[in-house]
């Protein structure tokens, strides 16, 4: 082989190694949103009314998909992840208010991400119909309104087990997780399914997908699964020939599978992100660790990591202590700050409902119709939680947005679990997680001027709601972050949020 073609074979491979890991977001916009279990309407909805206009780049939604109704289990969340076929009717809505969500959204620049269940069908549960009124038999692995029978699934009756992950990739991906039927995505009908679900999906305007399960996958087989996914319609605002953007569920640990064999696929999820800001602002590390934030902590590659405090499955996990979540606010909302404040990842906030044990589902009537968040009022209520329009957290997509592709700068800390950073010469942030009070002379590299403090109030006019911090010609500021403040944080930049 001459060294052009060989040239050519490396130039091939870098662009394919990042042709599933560009969310093509609205310029200016770079935060996404889970809004789990929200319905179809009051996506749309939230899309025109608030997310829009906060900045917000794009959605994750819950699985669009039919799945089998649970009333023995008073409707769970998981009920979801248990799909009967690919038509598009679900609690959330059918496939004309699934087609309106995405027009609207679209038109005003929120970018839809679809959560893809495509490693496998329901388990066995006593119920026996779905969303869309389909049925199947279980036992016999018959799906008709896929449809699936039982040449198409893995292994019959195998479980995984606990010790499979250590020792056995083959059972991890053959084998059945909890129970659910394991489609086999080496038959090519299946992957026609599949990729057909997708394709339609794609066709109305959707920008990417969260694949479910993926390392219960063969990396190969989902390799031939997006390579026949069509470009993203250009109807909706995407640029010609964009893919879609694909980040793949993949844990990680000591588990016989890696992370690193889906990396080269499309973006994956990384749950050490979450594990790492939990221990910091739970006050188990310190924050002056977090100077090299990135790689070098054994986190994934900068461009192939989806990042997030929590998500739906883990907020659950070992009784909603494995991460902080909404039920830990202060500390919370500080490892949110700095998740959007720092320049590594993707980041994904969650957004949910109140729960208190694991299974429960969202907010619902008496008919198991689920209760919309936003009131008459246009408030959240109604059980839920809507952490994205939390006042510290949309500030800081507005904040994320300001620093754009700035990198980290003017690092400082006091030796423990005081730090604070510039993003270029457009934005600053302090944090205080120690039990005194941070008072301190910083270079915020920042031009001079008066600037708003957007965590603790919004600007109102050319006054602050919260802290006012004056500027001077050389950048430094006082910064004040009190130990007892209600917020651990204090943030302000050049947007038009901040800057007086």
């Amino acid at each position: 082989m001459g060294w052009q073609s060989l040239l050519c074979l490396v130039a091939l491979a870098a662009v394919a190694n990042g042709y599933y890991k560009n969310p093509h977001y609205a310029p200016g916009r770079s935060v996404n949103v889970h809004l789990f279990e929200w319905k179809w309407d009051d996506i749309a909805a939230e899309c025109e009314n608030f997310l829009a206009p906060r900045g917000y780049a794009g959605i994750q939604i819950s699985p669009p998909n039919e799945n089998v109704v649970l009333w023995s289990y008073n409707r769970p969340w998981w009920e979801r992840y248990q799909p009967m076929s690919y038509k598009l009717v679900t609690r959330s809505g059918d496939e004309r208010q699934f087609a309106d969500m995405l027009r609207r959204c679209n038109a005003v620049g929120v970018r839809i991400y679809v959560d893809a269940v495509i490693n496998h069908m329901t388990g066995e549960p006593p119920e026996n119909v779905g969303t869309a009124g389909s049925t199947a038999v279980f036992n016999q692995w018959d799906y008709p309104a896929v449809p699936y029978s039982r040449e198409h699934f893995n292994w019959p009756h195998c479980v995984i087990d606990d010790i499979d992950y250590t020792t056995n990739a083959s059972r991890v991906r053959n084998c059945e997780l909890v129970g659910l039927k394991d489609l086999n995505q080496g038959h090519e009908h299946v992957r026609d399914m599949i990729v057909n679900f997708m394709n339609e999906l794609i066709h109305l305007g959707v920008a990417g997908f969260r694949i479910d399960a993926a390392k219960h996958m063969w990396p190969e087989d989902l390799r031939i699964i997006y390579d026949r996914l069509n470009n993203l319609n250009p109807e909706h605002g995407f640029p010609d020939n964009a893919r879609p953007y694909i980040y793949q569920e993949v844990s990680y640990g000591r588990e016989i599978i890696s992370r690193d064999e889906y990396t080269p696929l499309a973006a994956v999820t990384e749950f050490k992100v979450g594990e790492e800001l939990t221990n910091a602002f739970r006050g188990q590390n310190q924050l002056r660790w977090f100077f090299n934030w990135g790689p070098q902590w054994g986190l994934l590659a900068n461009e192939d990591a989806l990042t997030f405090v929590d998500n739906h499955d883990k907020e659950r996990e070992g009784g909603g202590r494995q991460v902080l979540t909404y039920k830990e606010p202060r500390q919370y909302k500080g490892a949110i700050a700095f998740l959007l404040a720092h320049p590594y990842g993707e980041p994904q906030v969650l957004s949910g409902y109140d729960f208190w044990d694991f299974d429960i589902g969202p907010p619902q009537d008496s008919n198991g119709n689920i209760i919309s968040p936003i009131g008459s009022d246009g408030n959240c209520g109604n059980g839920w939680v809507c952490q994205h329009r939390w006042r510290q957290i949309y500030a800081m997509v507005a904040f994320r947005n300001v620093a754009g592709n700035t990198v980290v700068n003017d690092w400082w800390d006091n030796g423990s679990n005081q730090i604070s950073f510039c993003r270029g010469g457009s934005a600053f942030i302090a944090f205080n997680n120690d039990y005194w009070d941070l008072n301190q002379t910083l270079q915020t590299c920042l031009p001079a001027g008066r600037y708003c403090d957007v965590i603790s109030g919004e600007r109102q006019g050319s006054q602050c709601q919260g802290k006012t911090v004056t500027v001077g010609n050389d950048g430094r500021a006082n910064i004040f972050v009190g130990a007892n403040d209600y917020d651990m944080m204090l943030a302000i930049h050049v947007g038009p949020e901040s800057r007086l």
